[in-house]
């Protein structure tokens, strides 16, 4: 048995981190590539010449990507690479003239007359990329002119992009002080996250208050970045007559509003199932009302942890279990180390799965401290590996799927893992704190997903109006936590708006939804493939090689044979959800 390490190999995409010179002679290249395709597009005149250009410009997509992944790596690994930060913002400019060039080239496409169009799109060339071709058409003629579309992203390379990059910087910096052992430790944001999961309720609660006002001192600078780049954003909007806040997100989503407000209320019909749990847990802790610091508390004083390697074996027996072509990637990761888990200071918080599409690999960024939750993240991570993975041979036009559906394949590696870990619990007591750890995953997903979702149509309405005062984005996000979590909790998180990094991401708007779709997607998927067993790998292959070339619904309809604008799938999905919360309320009677 191979002992898997916890430190990622980066040199095997490029030797000599930030100061690679074979990455800056790519990135050299690749700017020079750019700029030779950017005027071939700008002399695109006959539709005969649109295969070979659309050849060469997927090819500098994979570019793109394989050099923005590389400096995302660079970035978590040591928040203190200064030199990182620099790439990043040369990397930030070449993609906003490549995505100039590919604004230019979907004009052309949509300057081709409709019956010339449809005849193109059936010759053997065309044919697989119908779908996505066109949806860039459709999506061109939303948009404004070249020429506006054009500026919007030279501007928003220093004027929108660049507030996600302060904001980066500011976190970076961030250490919060903690007393251990009678020493005050400087912990890093990871490290600090990790401490809420800690048995001691005073361990929590202090840190919980170091965390706040952490953000609170820092919100005035972060109430900056957010109302900057959300305004660019609204300004763009406005410019392109898009009255909704959401159409951006739900097109990039590839899913209707009917759809996210239906899983929406299906959701909100069952939480008062959720709030029995989370009644049930205050009893058991001792308390009256649950505080936010209090959600992933366990309810043993144990604090027995598994080592990263005995939870790497877990995932991949369980893994070989649904079918052995997951089982056999992932363990190429963890021996290839592809995967960034050590538990130490200077990383950035969270984690994240990134795909080198030239290099055909992946790379997962977590941090690992032995719980159950790490090893749900770790086969979270894993699972959007492998969907990339098995998209690597389809054109690179067809491997953009969607956030949703992105979050489809990683949740349910996840939910493959944590069902074995309760069903091969040593004790009662362990199998009740693995039944706890899934419903906190469901609630994170309903109630805390919401409370962002709730959030930020608040604060986009509000900041239509002008510039919300970091006074005020506490107010709206306690609101919207008493909402979504239907007024359960005695203490909420006001600067939760300022800590969470999702609401300061550019590439992404609305980063919040798509998580819960993909969650509750998953588990139809799920009840799918417990009734099939491990014959289901090649279907669930299938489906996730569509993600790219389809709309959810559609997808939905072709693979699972359900509408999801109604709302009969998503009460059978949330049944699995509400099983594990129903199992909890009986064992703790």
């Amino acid at each position: 048995m191979s002992t898997y390490e916890q430190t990622w190999d980066l040199d095997h995409i490029f030797k000599g981190g930030s100061e690679s010179e074979k990455f800056h002679t790519y990135v050299t290249k690749l700017d020079e590539s750019i700029q030779q395709m950017t005027i071939k597009v700008k002399g695109i005149t006959n539709v005969s010449e649109l295969h070979n250009l659309l050849i060469e410009v997927q090819g500098m997509m994979n570019q793109v990507r394989e050099a923005s992944a590389f400096v995302s790596c660079l970035k978590a690994q040591n928040v203190h690479d200064k030199k990182a930060g620099d790439l990043l913002g040369r990397i930030t400019s070449l993609s906003a003239q490549f995505q100039s060039s590919l604004t230019t080239l979907d004009k052309f496409i949509l300057s081709i007359n409709e019956s010339e169009w449809t005849e193109l799109l059936e010759q053997d060339e065309f044919k697989s990329l119908q779908f996505v071709l066109n949806e860039r058409r459709e999506r061109s003629a939303e948009k404004l002119d070249v020429e506006q579309e054009t500026l919007i992203l030279g501007l928003g390379v220093d004027g929108y992009h660049g507030w996600s990059q302060l904001y980066d910087t500011i976190i970076g910096r961030i250490t919060i002080p903690f007393e251990e052992n009678g020493q005050i430790q400087q912990l890093s944001v990871g490290q600090a996250s990790n401490k809420f999961s800690n048995p001691d309720r005073q361990v929590r609660k202090a840190i919980f208050e170091k965390w706040e006002k952490t953000w609170e001192e820092q919100g005035d600078l972060l109430s900056q970045t957010l109302n900057h780049l959300a305004g660019f954003r609204l300004s763009v909007y406005k410019k392109r007559g898009w009255d909704e806040t959401l159409k951006e997100p739900l097109l990039m989503n590839r899913m209707g509003k009917e759809t996210l407000d239906t899983m929406w209320n299906v959701i909100d019909k069952y939480k008062p199932v959720f709030v029995k749990y989370l009644e049930r847990k205050a009893s058991l802790l001792g308390v009256e009302k649950l505080s936010w610091y209090d959600l992933d508390a366990p309810l043993t004083s144990s604090t027995s942890t598994v080592s990263y390697q005995d939870g790497a074996e877990f995932i991949l027996k369980q893994f070989s279990r649904f079918g052995p072509k997951m089982a056999g990637f992932s363990k190429m990761a963890f021996e290839e180390k592809w995967i960034e888990a050590k538990d130490r200071s200077g990383k950035m918080p969270g984690g994240f799965c990134t795909s080198f599409p030239e290099t055909e690999q992946s790379r997962i960024f977590m941090t690992y401290s032995g719980t159950a939750s790490n090893i749900s993240t770790l086969a979270h991570e894993l699972g959007h590996a492998f969907h990339q993975h098995v998209m690597n041979d389809l054109e690179p036009l067809n491997q953009r799927y969607a956030m949703n559906v992105a979050e489809t394949a990683s949740t349910f590696a996840e939910m493959i893992v944590a069902d074995a870990a309760v069903k091969y619990a040593n004790s009662e007591e362990e199998k009740l704190a693995l039944i706890e750890d899934k419903v906190q995953r469901s609630v994170a997903l309903f109630m805390n997903i919401h409370a962002r979702y709730i959030f930020e149509n608040s604060f986009y309405d509000e900041r239509k109006q002008g510039m919300v005062s970091q006074a005020r984005l506490n107010e709206l996000m306690v609101q919207a936590q008493k909402s979504a979590y239907h007024e359960s909790l005695d203490e909420y998180h006001p600067t939760f708006w300022a800590s969470k990094l999702h609401f300061h991401i550019t590439g992404v708007p609305f980063y919040n939804f798509p998580y819960t779709f993909g969650y509750l997607f998953s588990l139809g998927i799920y009840a799918k493939a417990l009734q099939e067993g491990s014959a289901f790998e090649e279907s669930y292959i299938s489906l996730l090689r569509d993600t790219g070339r389809m709309t959810v619904e559609e997808l939905a309809k072709k693979h699972l044979a359900v509408d999801l604008t109604k709302p009969d799938f998503w009460e059978k999905a949330i049944q699995l959800s509400l099983q594990d919360v129903y199992d909890f309320l009986e064992m703790t009677k």
